[in-house]
């Protein structure tokens, strides 16, 4: 047999293809949220269609793509185990069934995508570019913020969705300028690094002027584990210089709302005003925790429901800790399941970080990764994003690279002997 481009496998292709499209589609649409800032746009339901499309390409690349759904690792075990015991949470909830019922259904896209993701990006080009889709997004959407929105305090509502919350949209900078970092890194040529380093600024300034506290906070930490990874040990200490200097700059010119709201949690120094919007701040804050583990305390099983802690709180709003928030919605069962999801993601990259013979861009990204999910971590500490996608992605993200490292590709070579059967270790860009 004559091997070659035969019709079944150019119908592959053309199937994995369209899937991919479809998913790199339901990315940008999350990500970018074109519907925000066109209102034609708005009256056209884009997340639900890309979602549709791309649980039909899932369907549809069954069987087609070259890892199959057992080669999923645990991590998908437990997100699926997540889903179903949120589901059976909703239906169960004491205080709002619908709401729950729909909150899970919209997180449940997520899965799809996840799902999505991990079958069909077996190679590098290919997670840069979904990466890529992230990145270039929250950087366009900080761009668009600070434009529409440099007079408004904190940003607040200048983004619909959930940029329209400030903290959200610390958040989400604060766990894709790693990638970023990475991006520039890599670029080549002076005007793709310029992009690139002017959307880095772009979102900086964005973080900054949002004013939050636990933004901030969470961009330290993230921040030291990024220049740990590129700036120390990939000995490019000019990079510490230049954040260092940015950072200084950026609070001078554009943080004084941010250092006043700091300033007020302990300082007299400020205006009464302020001080008096802080305490109310902290007290909500402490109210919200305790009736969090309240909601623990009553519904340990199940929860009250996804979504429905900021009904039973009765302020209708959400706790301030991602791990408070999936514990009182879904139950007890669901924050382990939650815990054990991101400690595989850590894991992935304790493995990857001990490859010797990882490609230099593997370990770029490697680098991005540990301090966005470190970011995470700790900035989840501070703000309700249970089911904010950005995090489940960037351990997709950590599975898709462990299984780029570890699958072994066999390759029969022809010779006069018999066959020879040789692997190749990590599938590089191509």
């Amino acid at each position: 047999m004559v091997l070659g481009t035969t019709k079944p496998a150019r119908k592959e292709r053309e199937v994995l293809q369209g899937a991919f499209f479809w998913l790199s589609s339901f990315y940008f649409v999350y990500c970018a949220r074109p519907a925000d800032s066109f209102r034609l746009l708005s009256y056209i339901p884009l997340a639900k269609i890309t979602g549709l499309l791309a649980f039909l390409s899932l369907v549809m690349t069954a069987g087609k793509t070259p890892r199959r759904f057992k080669d999923l690792p645990r991590e998908a075990s437990y997100l699926l185990t997540l889903l179903m015991l949120l589901f059976v949470s909703s239906f169960l909830s004491p205080v709002w069934k619908g709401g729950a019922f729909f909150m899970t259904l919209d997180v449940a896209k997520m899965y799809v995508a996840w799902i999505l993701t991990f079958l069909l990006i077996t190679t590098l080009t290919r997670l840069r570019r979904i990466i890529f889709i992230q990145c270039g997004s929250v950087a366009v959407v900080s761009l668009a913020a600070i434009l529409k929105g440099h007079s408004i305090p904190r940003l607040n509502g200048v983004i619909g969705g959930f940029y329209s919350n400030p903290n959200d949209m610390a958040f989400a900078i604060v766990l894709s300028l790693p990638f970023c970092l990475a991006f520039l890194l890599t670029a080549k040529g002076a005007f793709r690094k310029a992009l690139w380093l002017f959307g880095m600024l772009c979102m900086a300034v964005a973080l900054v002027l949002t004013a939050s506290r636990a933004g901030f906070i969470d961009l330290l930490v993230a921040g030291t584990v990024c220049l740990w990874h590129f700036g120390i040990r990939g000995r490019r200490l000019y990079l510490i210089a230049g954040t260092a200097f940015v950072g200084v700059v950026l609070l001078l010119t554009a943080g004084r709302t941010l250092m006043k709201r700091f300033e007020a949690i302990s300082s007299d120094t400020v205006d009464s005003q302020m001080q008096e919007t802080a305490r109310e701040s902290y007290e909500e804050r402490k109210f919200l925790m305790l009736k969090a583990l309240e909601a623990i305390a009553h519904y340990p099983i199940l929860g009250v429901g996804p979504g429905d802690f900021v009904v039973y709180s009765g302020k209708w709003k959400d706790v301030h800790a991602s791990y408070l928030q999936i514990a009182a919605d879904g139950g007890i069962p669901a924050l382990i399941l939650y815990l054990l999801f991101f400690a595989r993601g850590f894991a992935n990259l304790r493995f990857l970080r001990k490859l010797k013979d990882l490609p230099s861009e593997a370990k770029l990204f490697t680098g991005a990764l540990t301090s966005s999910l470190v970011g995470f971590a700790v900035g989840a500490c501070f703000a309700p994003e249970a089911y904010q996608f950005f995090p489940y992605f960037t351990v997709c993200y950590t599975s898709v690279l462990f299984a780029l490292a570890t699958e072994k590709q066999k390759v029969v070579v022809p010779t006069a002997k018999p066959l020879v059967i040789r692997t190749q270790g990590f599938v590089g860009a191509h």
